[in-house]
């Protein structure tokens, strides 16, 4: 029987991450899936076998090798992930610009990359894997998630305020707000804040508002039958439709007739399909 469960951490943790989650017991019929940007960095531990494969694009006859854990980092193109990984398999969903304090290295570092954790934790993701098998519950698994995450937080845990206001706007108005209008209101010039929002967001202003308007049309089309593009595309703030059409596939590498046709349960996760 399928499992699947999630946890809201306490403070300090909260402000920087959105839930931990645990899947077991799942085998979907497809043996890939696209996973869309988000903004936002991706911890997975596989429980069960110490293997995790990220599949090229293009060629999904190659794929690279993971040890057992790894920092999906802040993307702004679609990944390809072996859904085997799914069987047993738990992780954190940071929020956007939340992984910088765990990293102990600029986010930007990570754009569009794979790192196994071991890469940035040494021993203790090991340590903490280990553990998380040999726990019988899925709150005894999140807690020890939990006590390693906090003890993996740096002196330096406090977000720049620049950076919280601009995500702010751009998750909430995204087809609005322009890098123009954010730094009219902070107090930094262009050049300064575009930095500091790359050293804790993992990608520049302009490409983070972009996700964000794209993920605003996948919220839209949810579950919808019938769907009328155009309206979504000017809705979005997009110029027109063959632009609405670009982003999308430049984020998901399909249409958005073929995505609708594809959408499961996970709104930012499809079988590769064509």
């Amino acid at each position: 029987m399928a499992l699947f469960r999630t946890y809201h951490p306490q403070p300090p943790l909260s402000g920087f991450i959105n839930i931990f989650w645990l899947y077991k017991g799942y085998n979907p019929p497809h043996e890939m899936e696209r996973v869309f940007p988000d903004g936002s960095i991706e911890m997975i531990i596989n429980l069960e076998e110490n293997l995790i494969k990220v599949y090229d694009q293009k060629n999904h006859n190659r794929f690279k090798s993971f040890r057992g854990s790894l920092i999906s980092g802040p993307r702004s193109e679609f990944a390809v992930i072996d859904t085997a990984c799914q069987a047993s398999t738990m992780g954190v969903h940071f929020k956007p610009g939340g992984a910088f304090p765990f990293l102990k290295l600029p986010a930007n570092e990570l754009c569009n990359e794979h790192v196994s954790l071991e890469t940035l934790w040494g021993i203790k993701a090991d340590q903490m894997r280990e553990q998380l098998i040999e726990a019988k519950t899925p709150l005894a698994k999140f807690q020890i998630l939990e006590q390693y995450l906090i003890r993996m937080m740096t002196g330096v845990s406090e977000h720049h305020p620049a950076v919280v206001f601009a995500i702010s706007k751009f998750q909430d108005y995204p087809n609005q707000w322009k890098i123009a209008d954010v730094t009219a209101r902070i107090g930094l010039s262009s050049r300064r804040f575009i930095q500091v929002f790359k050293e804790e967001v993992g990608l520049t202003p302009k490409q983070f508002s972009r996700i964000q308007r794209f993920q605003n049309v996948l919220r839209l089309i949810e579950g919808g039958e019938q769907v009328n593009w155009i309206d979504i595309a000017l809705s979005c703030g997009y110029y027109d439709q063959a632009h609405f059409i670009h982003d999308f596939r430049s984020f998901s590498g399909i249409c958005p007739t073929t995505y609708q046709s594809l959408q499961g349960k996970q709104k930012n996760h499809v079988p590769l399909g064509q």
